[in-house]
């Protein structure tokens, strides 16, 4: 769950690296703000956000982030804190870092194993969710890949 609590973000090792899409939001949107036309009218649900992160250190990765709100890829860090919380980065111009923390969230797959722990973090009941739910057997490494490639390959930057 992001710090806002308003979209869930799947993540998943696909091929050694974590990629990680949009699977829940409080809202539906549009990716009006991508740097390619084609693209601008693809929904944010099911949208790589997390692309291709890479470990660099025991519980860090590296890679890029996408920010739909602004059409840009930025540099990006995540960094496992603890079980629960997943510390978010990225940087414009190797300097000027933001970043967030993201909850784990209780997950929308059928259980893994008994001893896979999970906490719960639902959206607060004051919020109206018509995000459309995903499918459970939605594959979040399929979604990374497109006809035209890898989307940070297909203009993102």
């Amino acid at each position: 769950m992001v710090a806002k609590q308003v979209a869930r973000i799947k993540i998943a090792n696909c091929d050694g690296q974590m990629w990680g899409v949009v699977s829940w939001e409080t809202q539906p949107g549009i990716d009006t703000k991508n740097p390619d036309p084609n693209l601008r009218s693809r929904p944010t649900l099911g949208m790589p956000i997390l692309l291709g992160m890479a470990a660099s250190k025991a519980n860090k990765w590296e890679g890029q982030i996408y920010n739909s709100e602004d059409g840009h890829t930025y540099s990006a860090s995540i960094t496992l804190l603890d079980p629960n919380t997943l510390r978010v980065q990225g940087c414009f111009l190797g300097f000027l870092c933001g970043g967030e923390n993201w909850t784990r969230a209780e997950s929308l797959d059928p259980p893994a194993t008994a001893t896979t722990q999970r906490t719960s973090t639902k959206p607060p009941a004051t919020r109206k969710t018509t995000g459309k739910q995903p499918d459970p057997t939605d594959d979040t490494c399929s979604r990374t890949l497109g006809s035209a490639g890898l989307s940070h390959e297909r203009g993102l930057k």
